[in-house]
């Protein structure tokens, strides 16, 4: 698990560092202001239909369902796979013009008050990025695909190649049309072209690697339309729980851009891109090493469930948290110390005055809270998913997020509009830690006991051992802003470079000491790469 897992954390590395370069690109180009905003609303509402329809059916059902035909199949599972891209084709095909045609509905879904420019400035974006939801979720498809056949590698290193298209189109956007292409009283429509579909040219790509992945993996693709084999009635039975998962988040997700929106209306950059930005830098720790885990587990726990093997599910759960604890504790630490350092070398460029940068760093400091239980959260979910049991999930999904959502607006009500979107953020790490709470209790009683006293101990250990990193990162902050004043690029990069890098130094150090064995295992993975 390790090994697959250190390929997808390369991969997954990658492209998170070419999604921060292409995040600064976008927030020199276009600002964390109202265009910003603008952009971000556009840009959310194709993966939230893809969340509705495809991405958490994938894991939950699909991914399950391959695992099934290629191991009870006469053909190994082949046909079925081609029935299934088939279908997804077709289906995201139309979804994608729909949309397209609901874009000013769905605009005002996601939005609250917006009129005039803003809001057409907004659907117009939507119009050029709707399309990828055809490619992107044939790409996912693909990628599911590609993981059943311990195929991981594809899958996280496509993403780059979207980056880096994206990345040249907001730097020949930003050299092309300069300031005007900031202003959206100024933005014409054929910058705006030029903004939406160099986004979905940059899905189109990442389709196309994963399609040619799949064809080196020794998989042709014939379009089959025997609809009556592709088992979609025990697809949908499976899949209706996590769609209803699905759709409860999603509801969630649409209160949070709406009062995001009314932030950002009363404070200039307090609005949805600082939210936007601060959870994108929230999920890097969780998308290298939590996705990867599990992508790696989740296989592995169905096959196990499948044989009746549930001691093997207990020590592949046990396993994965404590894999990923062993990394996300000292992170999490070091985001509730770092968020204003991390975000102003990343964002306080061309449109974005240093003050934004700073707000976008503040809402990252709260999102440190929820690291962990966040992590743990969505690994139990797939011990549900590795029974084939989608309705638990939904229950727990909902009961989250019907906590997050009153949260929510309770902290809307009582904070000031400067401070709405670190509400929203505190809101969101409170409900995950008490939903992560109730799931634990019931994948318990599910597999007979997950170990929890043993992987208590475990992650205890490790946030001992980060405490001296969060010590010394609290220490460099100080000190730097008592030598320097507040922050810029060089004093920011200062503080990230001793109080981060030096810290998880540190830490690792602490934790060789103190035999952790989770961090033991991946230095000497690295040592002994690093020595061949």
């Amino acid at each position: 698990m390790l090994r697959a897992s250190a390929i997808m954390a390369a991969g997954t590395m990658v492209s998170r560092v070419t999604g921060f370069v292409r995040t600064m690109a976008l927030a020199t180009a276009i600002g964390t202001a109202a265009m910003g905003d603008a952009y971000n609303a556009a840009y959310a509402i194709p993966y939230s239909i893809l969340d509705l329809l495809l991405l958490g059916v994938l894991s939950s059902v699909v991914v399950p369902m391959i695992v099934r035909a290629q191991k009870e199949d006469p053909d190994g599972g082949r046909a079925y796979e081609q029935r299934l891209l088939t279908i997804a084709t077709v289906a995201l095909a139309v979804v994608a013009l729909l949309a397209v045609l609901a874009a000013p509905l769905l605009i005002d879904l996601y939005t609250t008050g917006w009129t005039g420019r803003k809001f057409d400035v907004a659907v117009t974006l939507a119009r050029f990025i709707l399309p990828q939801l055809a490619f992107f979720g044939i790409g996912a498809v693909a990628g599911a695909i590609l993981n059943t056949r311990d195929r991981f590698a594809a899958p996280m290193w496509a993403p780059v190649l979207n980056n880096v298209v994206v990345i040249g189109v907001l730097v020949g956007y930003l050299t092309v049309f300069g300031d005007a292409g900031k202003d959206l009283a100024q933005v014409t429509d054929g910058q705006l072209a030029l903004l939406g579909l160099g986004t979905t040219a940059g899905i189109v790509a990442q389709a196309v690697v994963l399609i040619l992945a799949l064809r080196r993996a020794g998989f042709t693709f014939t379009p089959r339309f025997d609809v009556r084999n592709a088992r979609l009635g025990e697809m949908g039975r499976a899949g209706i729980w996590t769609i209803g998962y699905v759709v409860v988040t999603q509801l969630g997700f649409m209160l949070t851009t709406n009062l995001a929106s009314q932030a950002g209306d009363a404070v200039d950059g307090h609005g949805i891109t600082p939210y936007t930005f601060a959870f994108q830098l929230f999920q890097l720790p969780y998308g290298v090493i939590g996705v990867s885990v599990i992508t790696a587990a989740l296989p592995r726990m169905s096959r196990a469930v499948s044989e009746g093997r549930f001691g093997d599910v207990r020590a592949e759960f046990g396993s994965s948290v404590r894999l990923i604890g062993s990394i996300m504790v000292p992170v999490s630490l070091l985001l509730m110390v770092l968020g204003p350092a991390i975000t102003v070398p990343i964002y306080a460029h061309g449109a974005t005055p240093v003050e934004y940068a700073v707000y976008i760093g503040n809402v990252l400091q709260v999102y440190g809270l929820g690291l962990v239980p966040f992590a743990v959260f969505q690994l139990l979910l797939r011990v549900f998913y590795s029974f084939g049991d989608t309705r638990t999930p939904v229950y727990v999904g909902a009961a989250t997020t019907v906590l997050n959502a009153l949260f929510m607006w309770i902290l809307y009500q009582v904070l000031p509009y400067a401070y709405t979107v670190m509400g929203l953020a505190f809101a969101y790490a409170v409900a995950y830690a008490l939903g992560a709470v109730v799931a634990w209790w019931l994948a318990s009683r599910r597999v007979q006991g997950l170990g929890g006293w043993q992987i208590g101990m475990s992650m205890t250990r490790m946030y001992l051992a980060a405490l001296p990193t969060a010590v010394l990162a609290l220490a460099v902050v100080w000190l730097v802003q008592i030598a320097f004043g507040g922050l810029t690029f060089l004093t920011s990069v200062i503080i990230l470079v001793v109080g981060g890098g030096v810290g998880m130094l540190l830490y690792l150090a602490v934790a060789h000491r103190m035999r952790i064995p989770e961090v033991n295992s991946i230095v000497g993975m690295v040592a002994g790469r690093l020595g061949r």
